[in-house]
């Protein structure tokens, strides 16, 4: 088998649920393939489904670093982000989210992992601002946007009185 369907092969193990199989199946690849992007981000993704967290981040850092691209750069980022979150590393998970939304401006989801970022640095307020904001520029809900003024300039002043 050549390098893609190695690939192939192990993603289609992770999607059947037999991870520890995919795990040994994408550590042989990069065993085979150290600098390669797309098996880098397969064996953080397998990590990090695996629980392994710490050990998924410096694939995250090397599939990034290698080149990934598209909707596979935007998933990296949020899996590195999200990761960095869990184990309590929230000044570089605040770093992932913030270079995230950079290169990808329209991400809802970067500005709702980050407002937990902000939680997790008991910025509260800064995280109660972004995810309002963030309910307002994707509610759907009649209910909520019929509120929309008043969220929108409540959203930064919550800790105020009049």
């Amino acid at each position: 088998m050549n390098k893609q369907e190695k690939l192939s092969h192990a993603i289609k193990l992770r999607e059947s649920g037999k991870q520890e199989e995919a795990r040994d199946a994408l550590l042989q690849l990069h065993a085979e393939f150290p600098d390669d992007a797309q098996v880098n981000y397969q064996c953080a993704w397998i990590h990090d489904a695996l629980g392994l967290e710490k050990e998924a981040i410096p694939f995250y850092e090397k599939a990034i670093s290698a080149g990934l691209q598209g909707d596979d750069l935007r998933n990296a980022l949020l899996g590195m982000g999200s990761t960095y979150r869990c184990i309590g590393e929230y000044q570089k998970a605040k770093e992932t989210f913030e270079i995230a939304l950079e290169k990808f401006p329209e991400g809802n989801e970067f500005k709702v992992f980050l407002s937990m970022v902000y939680y997790n640095l008991k910025e509260h307020s800064k995280a109660m601002e972004i995810l309002l904001n963030t309910v307002l520029e994707t509610s759907k809900d009649e209910n909520v946007n019929q509120y929309h003024r008043a969220i929108k300039f409540y959203a930064d002043k919550l800790d105020e009185t009049w």
